[in-house]
């Protein structure tokens, strides 16, 4: 275990600002902080985590911008630690994913096509973040409810043969579709009915519902950072680096479908403005701990 206590009250001043519910989908209001303080407990004390990311716009047969960066510090949080990680994704998104690497200074050999199973490798925990998951026919689907199967490996399986191996897994999403919505099936399809169908049934051990998959990877390497002594988020520089890299690379913003430096529609100013924030929560958490 760490030697650092997540207090609910800085958990929930982080929350305050990646599950505000900005996008109006109401997906985030079922953030619950203790699942966050659980999540990090778990896995601030793993070794060598993979991180699972990648989702395909269909109407642009393009990977989209929320997912990649989100992923990438992620990993990168933990190679900073001097822990071990890799990214994964499948082929349609391993040039966009290998971009946000480069542009991160994450490893790019470490980012790769999945593997087939969990049984040859070493891993300790998986983050699925901005991943879909299958719904209760077996199917992937978009927001408008197109079934994107054709376009997306069954990753998401990961979670099952994880369980077997006890491998702890946590889940970031945005839209109830991910992988490791499956935990909250019931309640996002009491929020969203004429969604319910498309919802994601794949559970993982945790799950963070958020405003924008990204944010929420975000605000978990604030969490980190705490437990382990120093700062191993995304910086606001960063930000547009990697952004024109992927948009250099293909990448397009999911809900306007144009390749530009915004992620489900929110501008520069809005992710800058979400880093700075979860930045000085941290910083004035390490005051607080003097």
């Amino acid at each position: 275990m760490t030697d650092k206590f997540l207090s609910e009250d800085f958990v929930k001043r982080l929350l305050a600002v990646v599950s505000a519910d900005r996008g109006g989908r109401g997906v985030s209001k079922l953030s619950e902080p203790l699942e966050w303080q659980n999540a990090a407990a778990k896995f601030s004390v793993l070794k060598n985590i993979a991180v699972v990311s990648g989702f395909y716009v269909m109407d642009a047969n393009a990977p989209e911008t929320d997912g990649p960066s989100g992923a990438v510090v992620l990993a990168r949080a933990y190679l900073k630690a001097g822990r071990r990680s890799e990214v994964w994704t499948d082929a349609p998104c391993i040039e966009v994913m290998r971009s946000a690497a480069r542009a991160l200074s994450y490893p790019e050999e470490f980012v790769n096509i999945a593997p087939r199973s969990l049984k040859d490798t070493n891993i300790d925990g998986l983050i699925f973040t901005e991943r879909v998951g299958r719904a209760a026919d077996g199917r992937y689907y978009n927001f408008k409810r197109e079934d994107m199967s054709g376009v997306s490996a069954p990753l998401d399986g990961f979670c099952y043969e994880a369980k077997r191996f006890g491998i702890p897994t946590l889940g970031i999403g945005d839209g109830g579709n991910e992988t490791g919505m499956g935990k909250l099936s019931d309640k996002l399809k009491y929020l969203l009915p004429d969604y319910a169908a498309c919802i994601s049934e794949v559970p993982t051990d945790y799950v963070f519902a958020v405003d924008v998959s990204n944010w929420g990877a975000y605000a978990f390497s604030a969490m980190l950072s705490h437990l382990w002594g120093k700062w191993v988020g995304i910086d606001t520089a960063e930000e547009m680096a990697v952004l024109k890299a992927i948009t250099e690379n293909g990448a397009v913003d999911g809900i306007t479908k144009l390749s530009c430096c915004t992620v489900d529609g929110f501008e520069i100013d809005i992710q800058n403005a979400i880093i700075s924030e979860l930045h000085d929560i941290y910083e004035k958490q390490c005051r607080v701990l003097r």
